[in-house]
This record gives C-alpha cells, sequence and structure tokens, in this order.
C-alpha cells in the first residue's frame, strides 16, 4: 500500500520545479556597442622601389641599393633598426608588347622589373612629413600604405567594452519596461570581436618641402552579446 501513494507524490514535487524551469526560459538578448577615439601616436608606412634593367641581376641589384638608401634614410630620422622590415620583394619579366609581334610568335623578354619594399613604424608623428619627404628624395618610388594607430590601445579597448555593455543594458531595460517584464540574472555575455577604424576627423599638417599629412583619430569599437532571464512584472 505505500508504495501507491509513492508515484503521485513524486509528480507533486516535480511539478513546481518543471514550472520554474518554464519560466526561466523566456529571455531578451541584445548586442551593445562601444566606440572610443583618440588622437593616434604611431603610423605605419610601407615604400620602396620599383627599378628594371635588361638582366636580372641589374634590376635586382639597383633596386636593393635602392633599398639600403630608404633605410639608412630613416635610420637618419631616428626610426630604430626594430621598426623597419622588408616588407615585399619582387623581380619578374617585362614581356615584348604582343600586339607588335607576327601572328604565331613566341614572347620575347624584353628587360626586367624589380621591387623592395620597406614598411616602417614612425614613432614621432611630428616628424611624418619630412620622414615622407626625405624617404622620397632618398630614392623611393612607390608609396602603397600609410595608416595611424594607437601604441597602446588596451585602456581604449576596455573603455569601449564598458561603453558595449552599458548600451546593451540600457536597450534592454527600454524594451523589458515596453513589453511589461523586468530583467533576470544574465544568461550570457560575449564580445564579438573590437579593432581600430579610422574616424572623420583630421587636422591637415603643413610642413615645408615635405608631403602634407592628415593625422585625424583612431577609434576603437567594441561590441557586446548579453542575454537575460525575463521576468513578469
Amino acid at each position: 500500500m505505500p508504495l501507491r501513494h509513492a508515484f503521485p507524490v513524486a509528480l507533486l514535487a516535480l511539478t513546481p520545479v518543471a514550472a520554474a524551469a518554464q519560466e526561466t526560459d523566456a529571455t531578451l538578448s541584445l548586442t551593445g556597442t562601444g566606440t572610443v577615439s583618440a588622437p593616434p601616436d604611431v603610423a605605419q608606412i610601407t615604400m620602396g622601389v620599383t627599378t628594371q634593367d635588361e638582366t636580372a641581376s641589374g634590376a635586382m641589384n639597383a633596386a636593393s641599393e635602392a633599398a639600403a638608401a630608404i633605410l639608412t634614410r630613416l635610420e637618419a630620422f631616428g626610426v630604430s633598426p626594430q621598426d623597419m622590415q622588408t616588407s615585399g620583394l619582387d623581380l619578374g619579366p617585362i614581356w615584348v608588347d604582343r600586339t607588335t609581334m607576327p601572328a604565331g610568335g613566341s614572347g620575347e623578354i624584353a628587360g626586367y622589373r624589380a621591387s623592395n619594399r620597406v614598411t616602417a613604424r614612425i614613432r614621432d608623428l611630428d616628424n611624418l612629413s619630412e620622414v615622407l619627404g626625405g624617404v622620397l628624395d632618398g630614392g623611393a618610388n612607390t608609396l602603397q600604405g600609410l595608416s595611424f594607430d594607437v601604441a597602446n590601445p588596451d585602456p581604449l579597448l576596455d573603455e569601449a567594452r564598458r561603453m558595449a555593455v552599458a548600451d546593451a543594458t540600457a536597450r534592454a531595460e527600454t524594451i523589458a519596461k515596453a513589453a511589461g517584464v523586468s530583467l533576470g540574472r544574465i544568461r550570457s555575455i560575449s564580445e564579438n570581436g573590437g579593432g581600430g577604424r579610422p574616424v572623420a576627423m583630421a587636422e591637415m599638417r603643413m610642413m615645408a618641402d615635405a608631403v602634407p599629412v592628415a593625422a585625424g583619430e583612431t577609434g576603437y569599437s567594441v561590441s557586446v552579446s548579453i542575454t537575460w532571464e525575463i521576468e513578469q512584472e
């Protein structure tokens, strides 16, 4: 006889637990974004030289000599060896214009083209315009990239994270109030990623006999996704 009452009692004990589990199934998920900007304190430039010659070795030697002159010029402007790196080295044939060749003629090599590229990190932005002008005077004839950044972005990223969480929370509270519910505990929180991006604010720096440079500002944006349990008020 006692066994007849054990099964119904067990059902009654489990019912409130199941109901509570169903109540917490309702959630609200939102993504917040935080963006912080600051003046950059470092620049990265990629420049180099392209040469051509009748022979492959002649073209490469000329490019190498010009690249060495660029590195020397950068050192003269106070750029440390640790902030300079060869970022590209190319050599290829220059083909005779095939449109001038008789039908069925094979391709002929008219010469060779070589290029040597150097990427440098400039930590003194007040000197950047002069550096650019100086490397061009020193033999560089290609400029393939100029970007600005902050040497230590961690404090900016942390502030952007705080702003992203506050943004998501404020929006979630507004939506919950409009829906007649309240936010419960956080189920999950994750960062979707962040990185530098240019901000449309710039100050043109002009220097005599140098390259004009717009330093502007560098921004960091972080997105955070949060899921809350919601409860009926």
